[in-house]
């Protein structure tokens, strides 16, 4: 019987295991996560959301402060104007090209370093920042650059006079045929179409490319429908699932479909070398169903899922839009912003909890935004208590040995061992 590890990826002209994992922000795929990815053969994702924030904290630089430094300085010296909090283009060329080099650098194995690049963070001047981050991302010497939370319409002619434009991965996140054929559109008028298509589903992580009506829609059947129309168009582009794939059953269910593929997340969340702090961990492997939700909470303006207790929410911290404001389109606006200002003040004298809407800037950058997968509910199946109840967390690489089919004597024992739990307890 044929396992997940007998299969190979070929994405652009580079054969890889078929395990890809995802990008998540802000700094839950670590660097040591994504290198121990690619040190096994697979496709780790960086996330390249909130890059400046990210060097300063682990590089010692101060591209947070320079910003908000800037600003102060404007408005001192011309009151009058209304100004908007942006990045210097070169400053955060220079932050995007440390933080992605940092592991590139480090890359061992026949792997991938990947980064994942939200259209939809504007930064206060969404077009230009953008193509920064996409040439600096080239410029760093990553070996893949998958696009989300957007339709990308640009992104492929802002990348095209880039020396490692046809040299480099380049792949989208889409949700339906519909995305994807737009991408497809704009990637034909610069003579490149992507090398991958990631087709994430509605139990995904984080932002969903999905309204309300996310209930409605299966992850094989988009796949399917995506790959029945790229064989209509003559187009040969290796297609990965996304969202809701836990385990290596799942895995091989898409490969035999024929995918190139899958892309995971949410049991490397709780890895011991993810980002998230082990009370986070902890609050991930104890999760049940009515613990998880998908709520219109983002000032992205995109559904998110995450869990109920998320430090993020009914929070009432000040906008963070002048060292931050990843969520702050080219006129100042920021959804937040919005929610912030019409929420009231207590009879204490004290600011309200804002419901409609999260920081984004700030708590996801403070671990306090617990975004996850449908599947959360099911890490407790992966793990062991130890005698104080604590769940241990497994390594990059026990994951995804148990992704390729490689853990299954293993994955075996555990079931029966928590099988035996819950006939004793009577559940």
């Amino acid at each position: 019987m044929r396992k997940p590890k007998d299969y190979r990826a070929v994405i652009g002209n580079t054969e890889y295991l078929p395990i890809v994992i995802g990008g998540m922000g802000v700094d839950v795929s670590t660097s040591a996560m994504v290198l121990e990815a690619a040190r096994l053969g697979c496709i780790g994702h960086l996330s390249d959301a909130m890059v400046p924030a990210l060097c300063d904290r682990h590089f010692g630089t101060t591209f947070t402060k320079n910003k908000a430094e800037r600003y102060h300085r404007l408005q001192a010296e011309e009151p009058a104007q209304v100004h908007v909090p942006q990045f210097n283009p070169q400053e955060y060329r220079l932050a995007q090209m440390q933080y992605i080099s940092n592991t590139v650098e480090k890359k061992q194995g026949t792997g991938g370093v990947f980064v994942n690049c939200m259209e939809k963070l504007q930064i206060g001047s969404a077009r230009e920042i953008l193509e920064v981050r996409l040439r600096a991302s080239l410029d760093a010497g990553v070996d893949g650059i998958t696009l989300s939370a957007g339709l990308h319409g640009n992104s492929m002619k802002m990348m095209s006079e880039h020396p490692r434009f046809r040299d480099a991965k380049i792949g989208i996140i889409v949700s339906s045929w519909r995305a994807l054929r737009l991408f497809l559109r704009s990637a034909s008028r610069v003579d490149r179409m992507p090398d991958y298509i990631v087709v994430e589903g509605p139990l995904a992580g984080g932002h969903l490319g999905f309204g309300d009506d996310w209930t409605q829609y299966v992850l094989k059947e988009i796949v399917a429908d995506v790959m029945n129309n790229l064989e209509q168009e003559g187009l040969k582009i290796p297609v990965i699932p996304a969202g809701g794939i836990f385990d290596a059953e799942d895995t091989m269910f898409f490969l035999e479909m024929g995918a190139a593929a899958v892309q995971v997340a949410t049991r490397f969340t709780v890895a011991k070398e993810s980002g998230l702090t082990d009370t986070a961990k902890q609050t991930f492997f104890e999760a049940e169903e009515n613990d998880v939700f998908v709520a219109p909470v983002s000032p992205t303006g995109y559904p998110i899922r995450l869990l109920r207790s998320s430090p993020c929410l009914n929070s009432n911290i000040a906008p963070q839009c002048i060292p931050l404001g990843y969520a702050m389109d080219s006129k100042g606006r920021c959804q937040y912003v919005d929610a912030y200002n019409a929420t009231g003040i207590s009879e204490s004298g004290k600011k309200l909890p804002v419901v409609e809407k999260m920081c984004l800037c700030y708590h996801i950058g403070r671990y306090d935004t617990w975004t996850c997968g449908a599947s959360v509910v099911r890490l407790k199946e992966t793990a062991e208590r130890d005698s104080r109840g604590i769940y241990q967390q497994p390594t990059t690489e026990q994951i995804i040995q148990e992704y390729l089919g490689e853990r299954t004597a293993e994955v075996k024992e555990r079931q029966e061992r928590r099988m035996c739990v819950a006939q004793e307890r009577g559940v």
